[in-house]
């Protein structure tokens, strides 16, 4: 479903992502996981197609994310950090909103928003206006946004930055959920995260990837706490210690 490879963003001299490969399969779900600044955002904004790479191929459902970058949005859903809501539209009018952007048929998209206001547990806020929604009914909203059209591909970053402990729960129950149907990409900082949801993870480090391993090969002979803190650069030590510690 996702194919990276040797992928490359430079800003001028300062370069952001360095040669970076990987691959998810259908119905994985992938920690890409690394400190802050380490390239994580970059790198799913280019998988995105909302940042074209300067060097590298990457293919999202067998679509290259720049040849083909309309084939690929239309086979993605993605969630950024912050939410791309619509503060005076409903929560339902937001949703019917994207639905006709994304292509749902006229036909199907009554049914599908009343299947993602369910999946989310967003029902009991539908005719609320989405500016005076709370944090964590945002990320929900944001992950119904992202998956009315039922695409192939869920793109996740940092989707529970901000919340707190009993909505963090509820957000990775949901995405763990996710993974039944979709292949999820779930960008994060947070070493609980990735045990708790992903079947995969993906470490980055100074915009460079320093392990891809599935967690039950992994977890045979260390624990991932441990794995993390001696891929990362010395530098990032203390970032990456504050990581392990994090998460509900």
């Amino acid at each position: 479903m996702i194919e990276v490879k040797n992928l490359c963003k430079s800003y001028g001299d300062y370069k952001a992502v360095i040669d970076v490969s990987f691959s998810a399969a259908k119905g994985d779900i992938v920690g890409f996981l690394g400190p802050n600044g380490a390239g994580k955002t970059t790198t799913i904004r280019m998988l995105s197609t909302y940042l074209p790479p300067t060097s590298g191929t990457a293919t999202v459902a067998g679509y290259d994310v720049i040849a083909q970058a309309d084939e690929v949005r239309r086979r993605i859903g993605y969630l950024p950090e912050n939410p791309p809501l619509y503060g005076e539209m409903t929560v339902r009018e937001y949703l019917k909103f994207v639905g006709e952007i994304k292509g749902v048929a006229r036909a199907q998209l009554a049914s599908r928003i009343d299947e993602v206001l369910e999946r989310c547990f967003i029902k009991d806020v539908r005719n609320k206006l989405c500016q005076h929604l709370s944090r964590g009914y945002r990320q929900r909203v944001g992950l119904a946004q992202a998956i009315i059209h039922h695409p192939q591909v869920i793109i996740l970053d940092e989707p529970t930055s901000g919340l707190d402990p009993r909505q963090i729960i509820e957000i990775r129950q949901l995405i763990k959920s996710l993974g039944q149907d979709h292949t999820v990409l779930l960008s994060t900082h947070i070493l609980p995260e990735v045990s708790m949801v992903c079947n995969k993870v993906v470490i980055i480090s100074r915009g460079r990837v320093v392990m891809e391993s599935r967690l039950s090969d992994l977890t045979r002979d260390k624990s991932l706490e441990q794995v993390f803190l001696e891929s990362v650069s010395h530098d990032e030590v203390v970032d990456a210690a504050a990581c392990v510690n994090q998460g509900a």
